[in-house]
């Protein structure tokens, strides 16, 4: 029969689909009178795979999967079809109400079928069966006969709407597989938003070219809403559409400040792009695979002092120039002119004027080691001077996060649109209405914007759903309200607790025992804390050590890995874990911040003497105050299931002389920020 399929397949591929449906064959035998359906291999497009089998019998839906090969540990095969499993009832419309059983049938399986056990959730998932090829139709009966009642399978399964919610990194395999943003959002709603913002992008990019102009889009969104899907759409889109085309330079680069977020996306798109060559049997390195990749995907660092190699220094009056002779040198190391496209990820984070001079004053660039004393200009005036060298046509696309500037150099958007009004007056501004809103540039931007005749404001530059919490489309209000105090915390939390579980606790081995119930198959789960937070070793926790290596290691290695996240050993900070997210987090709430009468206080640890509060009397200070709040706000929202707060005790006891034993975690440290969240209503464990 599969000698119908018009794919390629390997010999051995299309032997295991011959055995395959004769064992099926005789599972279906017994039921042959009854309505039923039998699909063999089921694309599931959120994890780029199939299922083996599935069997819709009685309303009840089986995913099949079948080992192949004598190995006798299939630990993570049977995570793959619980994955499937979970897949189908979280984002397959006809399957959200079924009772969904995986089998994982294994032919050197040693123990014999034992009970159908069902998962200690109740979102009807039986927990994985294990079975030999003869045992399938035992485990099929069994399960019939523990849900006699279930309504008919809706008959269009097969064609069920799917509407799946990646994360960044699934995402990201998805685009540059297929070059398109197609069946990776959620809802047809929500890629609406995604949908609306790209083709508006890509117009304005069009625009430029035709008429040889210059122009910058600011998009906004709210945290988990897809901007970096956004920004990696447009730029592997418009550098492939350049490619099919033969047009020379008419890419797109993706630039990001953030070192663990380009280095996780760029290892993962590698090594899934080397898996895929080695399966094909292409002749192909690892090292290959990450040199492809980092073309389309750069350290904005890095890309920076490229350009930064072809001025000419030392800089006079102010004035930036490029040098000829640097300019032909770095064409023929392979850095010729800037792509016509570049998207800033998280383009509040770029750097002001200050620290990029004292940067380059001590000659601390990553490749070239200049020293460019004088620098004139912050790091988003000297980005938007770079593509204006372009003499034809250039677009920059400034992808925003609301509140999320949490490194102290940080400029915020504001910079941006100094240098615009400043500088570069002749380019076209393309604006969301909400980068006004308080969290930008601290509601100034209309104020910035007021004598620019060439801005233009569109709300299709905003993205106002959240794509990372599938189940909680209110998070981000929930945690903007418990962090701002304006009343609607309770509300917005019994809202999304249902589908969004946000539990409290003091204890951090009950946090622990929390997140590996809730984890299935390869979910991820992992603890967050503040890079202020200090006193995390009494609790058993330790910060991941800087160096993208580690993040690569602690976001991408499975549960088997001791590096992993799901060890639950090692913390990762806001600035490691910010554009990224896990399904299910511990966020460990230190005395850094404290809740006081209505209002939080700030501390900074001195190992020497303890805790110190920043009061903001300072300039600054206010600016700390400003960081350590949006650390908090980025660690709340890194969950896409699910998360656990731990407020710790403390060490409330003292020693022979009546003194503390530990003056740094007193009690008085935490209760009060306990107490306030709990206030809220949240459940304790």
């Amino acid at each position: 029969m599969n000698s119908n399929y018009h794919g390629n397949s390997q010999t051995t591929t299309r032997e295991s689909w011959d055995e395959e449906i004769v064992v099926m064959k005789k599972v279906v035998s017994d039921y042959a009178s009854e309505d039923g359906q039998i699909i063999f291999e089921y694309d599931i497009p959120r994890l780029g795979k199939r299922i083996d089998v599935v069997l819709l019998l009685r309303g009840i839906v089986f995913c099949l999967e079948f080992k192949t090969g004598e190995s006798e540990r299939f630990e993570s095969e049977v995570d793959q079809v619980l994955d499937y499993a979970l897949d189908l009832k979280n984002f397959h419309k006809f399957s959200q109400d079924r009772i969904i059983v995986p089998i994982f049938i294994a032919p050197n399986y040693s123990d014999r079928f034992g009970n159908v056990r069902m998962s200690v959730y109740d979102d009807r998932v039986v927990n994985p069966i294990i079975i030999r090829n003869t045992g399938i139709s035992d485990a099929i009966t069994e399960v019939l006969s523990m849900f006699p009642d279930e309504s008919p399978v809706d008959p269009n399964w097969i064609i069920s709407p799917y509407a799946p919610t990646p994360t960044i990194i699934e995402a990201a395999r998805a685009l540059y597989e297929n070059h398109s943003v197609e069946n990776i959002t959620r809802h047809e709603a929500d890629k609406v938003y995604t949908d609306r913002t790209i083709d508006y992008i890509l117009n304005v990019i069009q625009h430029s070219k035709l008429n040889k102009q210059k122009s910058i889009c600011f998009v906004t969104g709210v945290p988990g809403a897809g901007k970096t899907l956004v920004g990696l759409d447009v730029a592997i889109r418009q550098t492939y559409q350049g490619k099919d085309k033969a047009v020379k330079d008419e890419g797109a680069v993706y630039l990001s400040g953030n070192g663990p977020l380009v280095a996780v996306l760029t290892e993962a798109l590698a090594q899934d792009n080397y898996k895929k060559c080695r399966e094909r049997k292409e002749d192909k390195k690892l090292s290959d695979s990450r040199r492809e990749v980092s073309k389309s995907i750069q350290m904005i660092h890095r890309y920076r002092d490229n350009m930064l190699a072809k001025i000419k220094n030392p800089v006079e009056n102010g004035i930036l120039e490029i040098d000829p002779a640097k300019a032909v040198k770095m064409e023929e190391s392979g850095y010729g002119e800037v792509e016509h496209v570049a998207l800033f990820d998280e383009a509040q984070r770029s750097w002001t004027h200050k620290r990029l001079a004292d940067y380059l004053k001590r000659g601390g660039t990553y490749g070239n080691k200049l020293r460019v004393p004088n620098f004139p200009f912050s790091e988003a005036a000297f980005l938007i001077w770079a593509l204006d060298q372009r003499e034809d046509w250039a677009t920059i696309i400034c992808l925003v996060g609301g509140g999320q500037e949490i490194n102290t150099g940080e400029a915020g958007i504001s910079e941006w649109i100094k240098a615009l009004n400043e500088h570069f007056q002749h380019w076209k501004v393309h604006i969301s209405p909400h980068l006004t809103d308080a969290e930008y540039a601290e509601g100034k931007v209309d104020e910035l914007l007021k004598d620019n005749s060439n801005v233009v404001y569109s709300e299709d530059l905003h993205l106002k759903v959240s794509l990372r919490s599938f189940r909680a489309e209110k998070l981000s209000a929930f945690v903007h309200s418990l962090l701002c105090f304006d009343g609607n915390a309770s509300c917005l939390y019994h809202d999304i607790q249902d589908k969004y579980p946000i539990v409290l606790t003091r204890d951090m081995a009950k946090a622990r025992q929390w997140l590996h119930k809730k984890v299935r198959g390869s979910e991820r789960t992992g603890v967050l804390v503040t890079k202020e937070s200090a006193r995390y070793k009494p609790l058993s926790i330790h910060i991941l050590p800087s160096g993208d290596e580690n993040a690569v290691h602690w976001f991408l290695e499975d549960k088997t890995d001791t590096r992993s996240s799901n060890y639950l050993e090692d913390a990762a900070t806001e600035i490691q874990v910010q554009g990224l997210e896990l399904d299910y987090t511990c966020v460990l709430w230190d005395a850094d911040m404290r809740y006081d009468n209505g209002k939080w206080r700030y501390y900074r640890f001195n190992g020497k003497n303890g805790w110190n509060e920043q009061t903001g009397r300072s300039e600054s200070q206010q600016e700390l105050l400003k960081y350590m709040l949006n650390a908090y706000r980025v660690l709340l929202t890194r969950a896409r299931a699910g998360m656990v707060i731990c407020v710790p005790y403390g060490n409330p006891n003292k020693n022979a002389n009546g003194f503390w034993e530990d003056g740094t975690r007193l009690p008085e440290f935490y209760d009060g920020t306990y107490n306030y969240l709990k206030s809220i209503g949240i459940d304790e464990i």
